[in-house]
């Protein structure tokens, strides 16, 4: 493993693996720690070199950047969403040849897909947890967390070769590749900053004055976060201020009692919290805030039905095929293909987010369905393959119901 801290280092290190058909990729961000993400450690692996870049001393990572983006270089991540977004952030990376092996597990079937999980199956590697909390923001790091990084990276190309092999074997490369090819345009979309209020867990259940509330304290808090470079939740918690709302303190007295308030915030900056409230009460009713409303469907009482039909169309499918259901099609996607009716597998293909592969699989049996009297379900039929699970491991897939 090197370790790489200067501009110098990095470019003899693109160098010397320009050649390489596959080159593993990982970052360290520091959300868990810092206002604003960002690169704080990369991590790159081929068959034969292992490096840790340290952007911090080193800026400049141009060299890379031929190497990353390249069409002929297949970067494989493991969950590279994050990683992605991290990359265009930061240095307007846009990858164009990625297998991302989380994805590929679950579309074998893995029960657990998790890269600690895949690496001690396939090899009997035991990651160690030690660094997952760490704050990566910090210099000068651990020889301990050089090498936990360095793990993520280490067995990832081997990884990718046994779980290519199993996709080409069952015949799911093609969804695969569609998969990998969507993550091409991972980025950060822009958000409105004026309705951040809205998406507090917990924001919901209040009423329009504690609402008001909130949308004066979630602005405070950022903008303290940003001044301190800390994540939000260690300046306030959600709960605290979900509190406040709910309270609405007049005085010092009454925002210390509430069970979490930090005492450097109450110190500090209690009257701009105590501010915040003022404001938020002397709005006139007509000015007090409210969650926009959901999108409104025409009544259509077979709706339910139609929508229970396509789950069984789907449940019966994924079974076959030992996929979790929500991998295979997601409720939310079979909703919208209950509520547009389809009447071909064509105008099946124009639902969106739907893939190509996942209308493939399940087009027969959605459009059998669709027409089929309410009582009768006509699922698709697939011939079941066998594929290699852990059955104990515990299902955490993004797809779910």
């Amino acid at each position: 493993m090197q370790y790489l801290d200067t501009v110098a280092a990095v470019a003899a290190f693109a160098r010397e693996i320009a050649d390489a058909p596959s080159i593993a990729l990982d970052t360290e961000g520091a959300s868990f720690h810092r206002f604003v993400d960002r690169v704080y450690l990369m991590q790159l692996s081929t068959r034969t070199a292992t490096a840790i870049v340290d952007p911090l001393p080193t800026g400049d990572l141009a060299a890379l950047r031929p190497l990353v983006e390249s069409p002929a270089i297949e970067i494989v991540f493991h969950d590279a969403d994050y990683d992605l977004r991290l990359l265009r952030q930061d240095y307007g990376w846009a990858t164009r040849h990625i297998f991302d092996t989380r994805i590929a597990a679950q579309l074998l079937g893995y029960k657990a897909f998790g890269l600690a999980a895949l690496l001690e199956q396939h090899f009997g590697i035991a990651l160690d947890k030690k660094f997952q909390r760490a704050d990566w923001s910090l210099r000068p790091l651990s020889e301990g967390m050089l090498q936990y990084a360095s793990q993520d990276t280490m067995y990832l190309l081997a990884l990718r070769d046994i779980l290519h092999g199993e996709l080409v074997a069952k015949g799911r490369l093609d969804w695969a590749a569609e998969e990998f090819a969507r993550l091409e345009q991972t980025q950060w979309s822009a958000e409105d900053s004026s309705q951040l209020y809205l998406k507090v867990k917990g924001a919901r259940d209040l009423k329009r004055r504690e609402l008001a509330v909130l949308r004066e304290l979630v602005p405070w808090r950022d903008a303290v976060a940003k001044e301190l470079d800390r994540s939000t939740f260690r300046v306030v918690s959600n709960d605290v201020l979900l509190e406040i709302c709910r309270v609405q303190p007049t005085t010092r007295q009454a925002l210390g009692v509430i069970k979490g308030m930090p005492r450097g915030v109450l110190d500090q900056r209690g009257d701009l919290v105590l501010a915040c409230v003022a404001r938020a009460m002397e709005l006139p009713e007509a000015d007090l805030p409210k969650f926009p409303k959901a999108p409104r469907w025409e009544k259509d009482p077979e709706f339910d039905d139609r929508a229970a039909r396509l789950r069984a169309v789907r449940d019966e499918v994924a079974t076959k095929l030992e996929l979790d259901p929500g991998v295979l099609c997601s409720r939310e996607k079979l909703e919208t293909i209950a509520r547009r009716l389809p009447a071909s597998v064509e105008e099946l293909y124009e639902t969106p987010d739907l893939r190509r592969w996942q209308a493939d699989l399940l087009g027969p049996g959605i459009l059998r369905a669709l027409t089929a009297s309410p009582a009768v379900a006509t699922p698709a039929s697939v011939t079941p393959s066998p594929v290699t699970v852990n059955a104990s491991a515990p299902s955490d897939s993004p797809y779910r119901d």
